[in-house]
């Protein structure tokens, strides 16, 4: 709108007077008619203030706020066009204007198409009364403080003066009650500016942000007024126990958006993607075989985790800890201890390293053959009983192994448990390696001389002695050479079982009687030879005696 010009030259008492009455005249009609958009030119920007020409005798002047984007930069300079409309003058006379196209309604029946239309209008803040504050929007409206959109008094009272867009909610032109509310419009500003916001994000983007809120299970981080979650397994490529100990409430951390999405409008972030994975350089870095020092980082029923690096872990199954087979990994290793490790195996894209630790100590095992030869004598104590025999505790990864056969030499056991117990000091003999077990064959009862060692002593292969066949087999005879001495005997061809009973039941007296006048050393004359039978007394060569085994071989002499 331009300025009223004279038509004709007035004195000057009364063209001061027309002016001023020109003025007043021009302002209360624009503050009748409802204000329009002008277009303007910035001309100067200083602090909150931004001076624009409309073309009149005076600038007006824009609230910076209005011109600021989301970041806070404003979005116009010296030069630009800029649409405002007039709101009203201030005190030294600059229009007061404004960039939102919104009208202010000036009587009732403008208040009663804004409400219908739910439509938004301007309002000027009066002043600070009981449950919120008046506003001045043609007519005098009550504003709830909860519908205010501040978050405490100070802010409330910061409006008072203000200019501020509200729609209408309740309109009663009989009692002249309105209430408006503001808190509507900066919601759904906001809900337009997330939406437009999360329009312009994508999976891959990196942004920044600032951590809003922590949680067990990560930190909520707000990127422009859009939440998105840091889960913790993404805040590292190592182990993180709990988020505080990467981020912290109100730091600016820039951030990948992992995902997004569309339906539930969830954004998930990531810190470690903005850093190289170290398992992509795993296999090269930790070649099978290689010994490393790492960190026990935690300890399972099934094994011990070892950080080799930030960001990489390998894992010691509890079978890989010891040779003597540990029970618990607490018993092998503590958290937090530095250990040698030997990698044994590395898969990448499983993201898993498999380690040893009883490897570095070396096989036991492979000295066994050496330390341990057959006949060997040595004392233990026992580690366990088991139904079948007793295992001893030769030294850390090697184990004997007693036979219950092998226990006691005369009594017939039913469990070692009747002659020996957990922890007993016990000696035993070497009888062999068992080499698929990894165990030291044992005897303890080879140790307790017999009648076959007293006989085994006296005798060496080459002597002609006595004895009586007690039974046949095939091929084979089994031979009584005295009491509970007996002896393995080759028989000829064609005298094996067949011939004659293979077995005969006679007492000791009755033997007694048969080798009274052969026995250990008798008569060496060679006896009419005849077939093998069982019951005969005949003449025989020992061939081998093997005090290990308590075994004797002979033959037949006659």
């Amino acid at each position: 709108m331009n300025e009223a010009t004279p038509a004709d030259p007035v004195p000057a008492d009364s063209a001061e007077e027309s002016s001023f009455g020109d003025i007043l005249s021009q302002f209360e009609s624009e503050r009748v008619r409802a204000p329009e958009a002008i277009q303007g030119t910035v001309l100067s920007i200083q602090g909150d203030t931004v001076t624009v020409d409309i073309g009149r005798k005076h600038e007006g002047n824009v609230d910076a706020a209005q011109l600021r984007d989301r970041a806070g930069n404003l979005k116009v300079k010296p030069g630009d066009p800029i649409m405002v409309t007039i709101t009203g003058r201030d005190q030294d006379g600059y229009y007061q204007l404004t960039t939102s196209k919104v009208k202010t309604p000036r009587d009732w029946s403008a208040l009663e198409k804004a409400f219908q239309d739910k439509s938004d209008i301007h309002g000027t803040v009066e002043e600070v009364i009981k449950g919120g504050l008046r506003v001045d929007v043609g007519v005098r409206a009550f504003l709830p403080a909860s519908r205010s959109g501040t978050r405490d008094a100070a802010e409330m009272g910061a409006l008072v003066g203000q200019q501020i867009r509200c729609r209408i909610t309740k309109l009663d032109v009989a009692d002249e009650d309105v209430v408006v509310d503001r808190r509507v419009i900066l919601e759904e500003e906001e809900l337009k500016a997330k939406q437009e916001r999360f329009a312009g994000l994508k999976e891959g983007d990196t942004v920044e942000g600032v951590v809003r809120s922590l949680a067990d299970y990560g930190a909520f981080v707000d990127i422009g007024g859009i939440d998105g979650l840091l889960h913790i397994g993404e805040m590292a490529w190592y182990r993180v126990a709990r988020p505080d100990e990467v981020v912290s409430v109100g730091e600016t951390v820039t951030v990948r958006i992992v995902k997004i999405d569309a339906q539930t409008r969830k954004i998930s972030l990531s810190l470690r993607h903005l850093t190289a994975d170290p398992w992509t350089a795993a296999v090269d870095k930790y070649p099978a075989g290689s010994r490393i020092r790492g960190r026990v980082s935690k300890l399972a029923d099934f094994g011990a985790f070892v950080e080799l690096e930030p960001g990489v872990e390998g894992l010691v199954h509890i079978s890989e800890m010891s040779w003597a087979r540990a029970k618990r990994p607490g018993d092998v290793v503590k958290r937090d201890e530095l250990v040698d490790v030997i990698v044994l195996g590395v898969n990448a894209a499983d993201r898993k390293i498999s380690l040893g630790i009883k490897q570095v100590l070396g096989d036991p095992w492979e000295q066994a053959g050496g330390k341990y030869p057959a006949g060997t004598i040595l004392e233990a104590p026992v580690k366990n009983l088991a139904k079948f025999g007793a295992f001893l505790a030769l030294e850390d990864g090697i184990d004997g192994f007693v036979h219950i056969g092998d226990i006691h030499p005369e009594k017939r056991l039913n469990h070692p448990s009747e002659v020996l117990s957990a922890g007993q000091k016990v000696r035993a003999v070497v009888l062999g390696l068992d080499d698929d077990r990894r165990r030291v064959r044992l005897g303890i009862k080879q140790l307790t001389p017999t009648d076959v060692d007293e006989y085994i002593q006296e005798h060496k292969p080459g002597d002609l002695v006595s004895g009586r066949i007690v039974e046949i087999s095939t091929q084979s005879a089994r031979v009584e050479l005295g009491l509970d001495v007996f002896a393995s005997c080759r028989l000829p061809e064609g005298e094996g079982a067949g011939n004659a009973p293979a077995t005969v039941n006679a007492g000791l007296s009755e033997l007694s009687a048969l080798l009274s006048n052969k026995w250990k050393g008798g008569s060496t004359a060679a006896p009419r030879r005849e077939p093998a039978r069982a019951g005969q007394v005949r003449q025989f060569r020992i061939l081998a005696l093997d005090s290990g085994r308590k075994f004797i071989e002979v033959e037949l002499a006659g």
